[in-house]
């Protein structure tokens, strides 16, 4: 079973520091959630984890099955089974979802063997198929430019489909559930139920329980300042959505009093 652990990780952004020392691991078949007020960090860290040149790492590692994920180019943690559906993600106009998820395939395909020739064209489409069926997603889809024009769920859903046809052993999703309605957050949602197994482990971040009502996490983690603060159950969400986070702050000033 592969892990991902962070361990004592420091990140800035010209020179500000946003992480100040977070650590956490991540079992394969895992479904861990990361919530937190505005501004402590969270996207930072699904962007450092993928290798965003923006944002420096001044200390700590972060090990893929031992080996350190920060010594890799972002293609190269790609490979390695490291996924990061974004918040915000990009059109690109010309290019359809079937064009973009073939390349990509095959890219990794020529990465491991410059001969290979890269997935014929019949089985892509077979796998497509498939794969479209599961997230009950119309074939349609694919035949569109990636992200243009979408809206705002169909866009996490073309990223739910990266995913599935990608199948990395990690997957983190930065505020997947940001400006969804309620059918769309609960179609996105069971697309990420469907791709859950022994084989996937998931980082959630978000701000909200309504998301964790879909997904369920086993462990659900709070970011302030920069760092893990406070770590549990599903009912420490349950437990935010109630009473916020002034009961944290409250309790982090008196730990560091």
């Amino acid at each position: 079973m592969s892990q991902l652990e962070i361990k004592d990780l420091h990140v800035s952004i010209e020179d500000k520091e946003i992480l100040k020392g977070l650590s956490l691991t991540i079992k394969q078949g895992e479904i861990h959630a990361i919530m937190g007020p505005n501004g402590t960090g969270k996207s930072t860290l699904a962007y450092t984890l993928m290798g965003h040149p923006n944002y420096t790492v001044t200390g700590g590692e972060v090990l893929l099955d031992g080996e350190n994920v920060l010594e890799m180019e972002p293609d190269e943690r790609s490979r390695a089974g490291v996924f990061l559906a974004f918040q915000y993600p990009v059109a690109i106009p010309g290019v359809t979802v079937a064009n973009f998820l073939r390349s990509a395939i095959n890219s990794r395909r020529r990465a491991e063997n410059s001969e290979d020739k890269g997935m014929p064209i019949p089985e892509f489409r077979k796998m497509l198929k498939e794969k479209m069926d599961m997230l009950k997603m119309d074939h349609a889809f694919a035949g569109r430019y990636l992200n243009d024009g979408f809206s705002g769920g169909e866009k996490k859903r073309a990223e739910i489909l990266q995913m599935a046809t990608l199948k990395p052993r990690f997957a983190i999703l930065d505020e997947t559930d940001s400006g969804l309605d309620i059918d769309a957050l609960r179609i996105v949602s069971e697309g990420v139920n469907a791709l859950s197994g022994p084989e996937l482990g998931v980082l959630v971040i978000t701000h909200y329980q309504r998301l964790l009502n879909y997904i369920k996490p086993q462990f659900v983690h709070v970011m302030m300042g920069g760092r893990i603060v406070e770590s549990g159950g599903p009912d420490l969400a349950l437990h935010l959505e109630e009473h916020g986070y002034d009961w944290l702050r409250e309790k982090t000033a008196e730990e560091t009093a």
